[in-house]
């Protein structure tokens, strides 16, 4: 996960709004495959930052 907030942030993003374009493709991820919500919640989870607070769904 932190190889794609690094390609977010060279692109032009701050680190703040890669993590929260993470969570937008994340919740629509979500919400177009239903069935594959368990197994998304744990990708991200799995790969996400632990030094994030917990208020972050990364995290």
């Amino acid at each position: 996960m932190k190889e794609l907030v690094d390609k977010l942030i060279s692109q032009g993003l701050t680190e703040d709004q890669a993590y929260k374009a993470i969570e937008v493709i994340k919740n629509f991820t979500k919400e177009r495959f239903p069935l594959f919500s368990g197994a998304i919640d744990k990708l991200f989870d799995k790969y996400g930052p632990k030094e994030k607070d917990e208020d972050d769904f990364l995290g």
